[in-house]
């Protein structure tokens, strides 16, 4: 098993080896994140699914899928260990196989754990005058609370 803790290249190629999915290359909203993430297009026919996978410590914004009608988010955890969060709700730990359903309006981060590589599925749930809403970073205190 590969060290899940080490950040860089390194940490990367061996987190690589226990995914099926490719963990692609550095984010592009990598300004909505707090730490290193990447992204890897797994379909973009039908039904838009991505990789986004994160290195130990890194956790994306509070952010908002909005819809007027559908849309939202469903993660799957396909690696690591990471966090949800949905604002006013206690934080619910990812591990291979968990699946979070985010509806749409609803603010919420996700990310991974202080100590672990962490990858999910992100699909986007099909809807009308969908966007999201980028917000602040989650607080450097209340991160670590979920880490302890």
């Amino acid at each position: 098993m590969a060290d899940i803790t080490e950040k860089g290249a390194v940490g990367k190629a061996a987190f690589q080896q226990e995914l099926m999915f490719p963990i692609g290359e550095k984010n592009p909203y990598g300004k909505f994140f707090d730490g290193q993430s990447y992204l890897a297009a797994v379909s973009d026919q039908q039904v838009a699914i991505h990789n986004v996978t994160f290195e130990p410590g890194c956790r994306n914004h509070w952010h908002i899928h909005h819809a007027t009608s559908g849309g939202g988010q469903l993660l799957i955890c396909v690696g690591g260990r990471g966090w949800y969060q949905a604002w006013g709700e206690a934080p619910v730990l990812m591990t291979p196989g968990t699946v979070v359903n985010i509806p749409p309006e609803v603010k919420h981060w996700h990310g991974a754990a202080a100590d672990s590589w962490f990858a999910h599925l992100a699909i986007e749930v099909d809807g009308e005058d969908t966007s999201n809403e980028w917000l602040e970073p989650v607080d450097e205190a209340a991160y670590a609370a979920v880490n302890k």
